[in-house]
Parts: C-alpha cells; sequence; structure tokens
C-alpha cells in the first residue's frame, strides 16, 4: 500500500505510507496529505561504474542506515564483498531484525519498471494461476485462475491438481519427485521463468478428467476483483450479504470496489464478506478507499491508521482519517476471510475496523501472516532499482500491539474455517464462505486463538512462494 511523494535528488525517494504496493492519490479521501507524483526525472549520465555491484551495494547500505525502522540492528559495517547480488547483500545486512521475525525478508530490492507495471495495470506474464500445495506439501493444487490468462482457457481452474511437470512428455516428474529432490522451490525451477512465451508440459486432473498438454506463459493484466465471482450479493436467512473478493491493492480495483458498494447501498446491504485470504497487500491509497466505503457511519475525525517512522524521521509520520464516499454503506457486521497468505494492506484493513465493530468484525479461516510493518521505495533510475527498506509501523485507532504473530490473537472474534477448493470462492456451499455468513447470521463457529494455518490439518493449502518473488508474487502470493 502507498501513498507517493517523490523528490527529485541525485536518488529518486518515492515515500510510500503503507504496507507494500505502489502509489497512490487522492481519489480515495485518504485525510492524509498527498501530493501528484512527479515524474521521474531523466537521469544525468553517469560513469558505467555507478551501476556496478559495489556502487549498487553501497547505495544500498547507505539507504538501510537513514530509513530503516530499526536501524539498532544493522552491523555497525559490513564487507559486501562476499555477496554476488545486492540483494544478497540486503538481506545480510537486514539477517538481524529477521531473526526478531520483525522482518521476514519484507526489505528488498526490485526492478523499478517491473513494479510500476504492476501497480498501474496488474500487468505480469506467467500462466496466470495461483498454486499451493497440501498440508504434506506432496501434491500441488491451482486456488485460483485468473481471467484472460493461459491456463483458464485450457480448463485449468480452481481445484485442479497439476500432477506433473515437463518440458516435453520425455521429462515429465511427478510433483511428489520434484519435491523430495528439490523441495518446494524445485517447483518454482521445474516451471520455468515468468517470462512470456515459456512453455511447460502440464499434467493435470480436473472434473473433466486427466489430461497433459503443453502451456504457453503470456503477459496479462491481473484484474484485481474477478469478473466472475469477485462480487456478489449472498442470500442468508432473513439478511443478504455484500461479497467481495479482492486479490490485491491495486488502483484498477478502485473503479470496481465503488461500483460494488453503490449497489450494495441501494439494495440496502449492511453485512459484509471481504475476502481476503490470498490478497498479500498493495496500495494504500486502495486500502484507504475500500475503508471509506465502509465508513458511511464514521465522522472525519475517526482515524483508520497512524503511520510511524522511527524517530529520526517523525517528520514522516502519518494519521489517515475515514472520509465517506458518495458510494459508501454503514455495515452492521463485517466478515474478513483470511489466512496464511493475507498480508499487509489486508492486515490494515482488517485491524482498522477492530476498534469500530468490535466482536461485530470477525476474521473467518486462519490466522493471518503477521506484518504490521510498510515499506517506502527509495529509487536509483540509472540502475532500475528500487529499494523497499522496511520503514514504518502500522496501527489502527487505539494503537494496538504489534501483530507480527497474524491477527487472531487481536481480533474480537473468529470463525476457524478451512479452504474449500471444491467449489469456486463466494459459492455460499464453499466453506470459508458459509463459515462466514454462519458468523453474520450469528450462529456459532470455533474461534482460530493463536492457530496457524498450517496446524488446521484436512484441508489446508500452503501458497508456493519462491525463494525470490517478482513483484506480482510478492503481492499476490502464489502467482505463477
Amino acid at each position: 500500500m502507498r501513498l507517493q511523494r517523490l523528490t527529485a535528488m541525485a536518488t529518486v525517494i518515492a515515500l510510500l505510507s503503507a504496507c507494500g504496493g505502489g502509489g497512490g492519490g487522492n481519489s480515495a479521501g485518504t485525510g492524509a496529505p498527498t501530493a501528484t507524483p512527479a515524474p521521474t526525472p531523466v537521469p544525468t549520465p553517469t560513469p558505467a561504474t555507478s551501476c556496478s555491484l559495489r556502487a549498487r551495494q553501497d547505495w544500498a547500505a547507505a539507504q538501510l542506515r537513514e530509513w530503516y525502522l530499526f536501524p539498532e540492528t544493522l552491523p555497525s559495517s559490513l564487507d559486501p564483498t562476499p555477496y554476488t547480488s545486492v540483494g544478497d547483500y540486503v538481506d545480510a545486512l537486514t539477517a538481524t531484525a529477521r531473526s526478531q521475525r520483525r522482518d521476514r525478508f519484507f526489505t528488498y530490492v526490485t526492478s523499478i519498471a517491473e513494479e510500476n507495471a504492476f501497480f498501474d495495470s496488474g500487468s505480469s506474464a506467467g500462466f496466470g494461476i495461483r498454486l499451493a500445495t497440501d498440508a504434506t506439501q506432496q501434491r500441488l493444487f491451482v486456488t485460483e485462475s485468473f481471467e484472460g490468462a493461459p491456463a483458464l482457457a485450457f480448463g485449468i481452474d480452481r481445484g485442479t491438481e497439476i500432477t506433473a511437470i515437463g518440458t516435453n512428455p520425455g521429462d515429465m516428474r511427478t510433483i511428489s519427485s520434484i519435491v523430495a529432490a528439490n523441495g518446494l522451490d524445485g517447483i518454482t525451477t521445474a516451471l520455468g521463468p515468468d517470462n512470456p512465451d515459456v512453455t511447460r508440459r502440464l499434467r493435470f486432473v480436473n472434473r473433466a478428467g486427466s489430461r497433459e498438454l503443453d502451456v504457453t506463459k503470456a503477459d496479462f493484466a491481473l484484474l484485481p476483483i474477478s469478473s466472475r465471482y469477485g462480487v456478489e450479493i449472498l442470500e442468508n436467512g432473513a439478511r443478504r450479504a455484500g461479497y467481495i473478493n479482492l486479490r490485491t491493492f491495486i488502483s484498477t480495483a478502485d473503479p470496481t470496489l465503488r461500483s460494488a458498494f453503490a449497489n450494495f447501498r441501494v439494495q440496502g446491504v449492511t453485512d459484509l464478506i471481504i475476502d481476503l485470504r490470498y490478497n498479500g497487500g498493495g496500495l494504500l491509497s486502495t486500502a484507504a478507499l475500500m475503508a471509506n466505503l465502509m465508513g458511511r457511519n464514521r465522522f472525519s475525525s475517526d482515524i483508520f491508521a497512524f503511520v510511524t517512522y522511527r524517530a529520526s524521521k517523525s517528520g514522516e509520520n502519518s494519521t489517515y482519517s475515514f472520509i465517506p464516499q458518495p458510494e459508501s454503506i454503514a455495515p452492521t457486521r463485517i466478515a474478513f476471510i483470511g489466512g496464511g497468505g493475507t498480508a499487509s494492506a489486508s492486515e490494515l484493513l482488517i485491524n482498522g475496523f477492530v476498534p469500530y465493530l468490535d466482536d461485530r468484525a470477525a476474521l473467518i479461516g486462519s490466522n493471518t501472516f503477521g506484518k504490521p510493518v510498510g515499506q517506502i521505495a527509495i529509487d536509483r533510475p540509472e540502475c532500475d532499482d528500487r529499494l523497499r527498506p522496511v520503514a514504518f509501523v502500522t496501527q489502527n485507532s487505539v494503537r494496538s500491539p504489534d501483530y507480527y504473530d497474524g491477527l487472531a490473537t487481536i481480533v474480537k472474534a473468529s470463525c476457524r474455517g478451512n479452504d474449500d477448493i471444491s467449489r469456486p470462492m463466494g459459492d455460499p456451499a464453499e466453506g470459508l464462505t458459509r463459515q462466514a455468513l454462519d458468523f453474520l447470521a450469528g450462529r456459532s463457529c470455533t474461534p482460530i486463538g493463536g492457530i496457524t494455518s498450517q496446524s488446521l490439518g484436512e484441508g489446508v493449502r500452503n501458497l508456493v512462494t519462491p525463494g525470490r518473488p517478482s513483484t506480482a508474487q510478492r503481492e499476490v502470493p502464489g502467482l505463477f
């Protein structure tokens, strides 16, 4: 999530008030100062050595020493020579905070062009599927398939099991043999780089039976809200519930969110199911818009979130107040569907409503990831380097404790449940959607408590995440 202010300097610093996405403008009514992002300056020609590995490593270290939220954890000095990439050096510099679970690889280096492409339009390349293993990590399932991407055109959709991967009929390897030899990273390697025209042969099983065919990766624009099941009004006894499945917080979601809430308002819907089960985060501007669309009965004095930097950067601190929108509704109850893939902007949204709805806002499913901190973007355009150091912590209006272990102990109500990939998300009979409807109707359930998604047993899916995820894979966990 991000609110951008760009300053043209030798390096371009994009200060982003959020937890993992791109830049935001004023349309959400965030209650914090914003500025229209300035165009990235054309870099002054510099010697080739300015983008040497050592120069890039030194630059990254200098930015961390200025902006990192946990400066006391940085080593006083660390020779970059043994590290063969900027990313490896950044990982070494932040190792102490990682060991304390305060920075679980949240700080990283990425490509400016790649990240801008994703946050501007959802641009990505791949098969267009979200993958997860079962609890034993021996079976591979498709938990979601994206419209306009290659896989869905072949009938590879939610619930499909991929049983083998290869490049031709003669080198097919089963999932269990790949994991046995190379662990979960072996799956990422077997699927190949996420570049257009990369082809892999997949053996899979779905309702139509078993098939084996070649699927070629392609560029596609990820829809943040599915055109098939992203927005629904579900019957729930004598009441109705508005259902929204948000895949990621990017700006292209904004018009659909406004339209959905406008319809909820006309239909008199006040019970909501906000499905964030796989949502890894994104733009603060979109998170703030969504909060405001659920804030018809909030006042400008009501705070959605505090964003707090280290003491030396306290001038960057921001307070985000609710600003109701023309489409806003006043929810009576909200069931937030979440799990281990729910992080960052998603957690901020959930946490922001805890003080206002108390036990009328519930977490449905399993514990969330646990990321109460956010990154800023610091750019070095001549090298296409964007450093994303953890630079601030986010809190709700009552400044609830940090939730590095997830939100299960922060929310006042919760209902334990499993992801049912045999049915579409938003289907009233699907496991987590059904559990959300039960909560809204006041029916009893088993609380999540402090358990993790991995301890739930039968039906649990663990999203597959590469060791070095792309921007799209960070924000859309499990994406390939």
